[in-house]
């Protein structure tokens, strides 16, 4: 069976850490872009963090730039996003993707997009970030 699986999400406080990873089950991700979503009760879903296949290439959303981190080890065949100094505002469903073709290669407008033309989804992994 083809799928990611997300695992890290839970509460944090605010100005604490979080490390969400995104595994590849059935397939390899060598030749994906893998993107990290989110989605809040009544937002649209926004575009966090992508990174190429090689790993060579990332783009942030202006919202987490500067405290979030993306990196990919292929070997493990896992995606992760480490935050740091959360914000209430982070709060959301955090789901992982995978593209290759043409949005592999111009990461930076499947990011903005919201993911068009995606061929995986994982499931999602709740950010809470409260006191």
């Amino acid at each position: 069976q083809l799928q990611l699986v997300e695992s890290g999400g839970g509460l944090v406080q605010p100005g604490g850490s979080l490390r969400l990873s995104c595994a590849a089950s059935g397939f390899t991700l060598d030749n994906y872009a893998i993107g990290w979503f989110r989605q809040a009760p009544g937002k649209e879903r926004e575009g966090v963090s992508c990174i190429s296949g090689s790993g060579g290439r990332t783009t942030y959303g202006d919202s987490v730039k500067g405290r979030f981190t993306v990196s990919r080890d292929n070997a493990k065949n896992t995606v992760y996003l480490q935050m740091k100094s959360l914000k209430a505002e982070d709060t959301a469903v955090y789901y992982c993707a995978a593209v290759r073709g043409y949005y592999s290669i111009n990461i930076v407008s499947w990011c903005s997009s919201g993911a068009v033309a995606t061929d995986y989804w994982g499931q999602g992994t709740q950010v809470t970030v409260s006191s």
